[in-house]
């Protein structure tokens, strides 16, 4: 004891104290809630997958800053490619509709005589695209030959040879009835009277005037180019 210790003082004790075990056997509850919460994590990263489409809609077509507007109809809701559209190529060969996802589709329809308002909306489709720049190969151009009642009316070897020439449009055959079941025109007017916009998901989402202003369509289709920026695929 040292010198200066009274008998009173004691030594320092610690004192461990044992820690409960934790429950492993979970409740059924418990169980559930999780579940939901898993489901709940799902669906929010679709939503967050999904929203760079939705914004670019809104922003540039629904709000409608002051002096913003656009020149095409817009299509609301929007439509889905049907997953079972027949498509064919103009050589007979079966085309899954799947294929033409990824990017910006301009559409025109050709009536089974390409007239000069026909060969004037394929050189308006060609154009546009040139326009567009560095984003053109973002911007696919479809061109979908309509049969009408199992007829096969084939194109001229120029017109052919104009529209397989660089930078080619995907050329598709396809039955005018189920074309009518995705794609519509206005009223009072043709399937073959517009040009249409699908964006890369598969959704027809907007429809040009007849005898559209080029200027004009390029107007929109800048706009969602700017909108759409990372979200779609360049070259097909």
């Amino acid at each position: 004891m040292p010198p200066n210790a009274t008998p009173t003082d004691e030594p320092l004790a610690m004192t461990v104290h044992s820690m409960a075990t934790p429950d492993l056997a979970e409740p059924a509850q418990a169980q559930e809630r999780r579940t939901r919460s898993g489901r709940f994590k799902m669906l929010l990263v679709l939503l967050v997958c999904a929203s760079p489409v939705i914004a670019s809609y809104f922003t540039y077509f629904v709000i409608r800053p002051e002096g913003r507007t656009n020149y095409g109809e817009l299509i609301l809701p929007t439509r889905e490619l049907p997953a079972t559209l027949p498509l064919a190529t103009l050589d007979g060969a079966a085309v899954a509709p799947a294929t033409l996802r990824g990017q910006w589709l301009l559409v025109v329809v050709m009536p089974p005589v390409c007239d000069e308002a026909c060969e004037k909306r394929l050189f308006m489709q060609r154009q546009l695209r040139e326009m567009l720049g560095r984003d053109a190969d973002r911007l696919d151009k479809v061109v979908f030959v309509a049969d009408d009642a199992g007829t096969r009316p084939a194109l001229k070897p120029e017109l052919r040879a104009a529209l397989e020439a660089a930078p080619t449009a995907t050329i598709l055959r396809a039955p005018r009835e189920a074309l009518a079941q995705w794609l519509a025109p206005a009223a009072g007017h043709a399937l073959d009277e517009h040009l249409y916009v699908v964006d890369p998901l598969g959704q027809w989402m907007m429809r040009m005037p007849v005898a559209a202003e080029p200027q004009r369509v390029m107007r929109d289709l800048g706009k969602l180019m700017r909108a759409s920026k990372g979200w779609d695929q360049a070259g097909r």
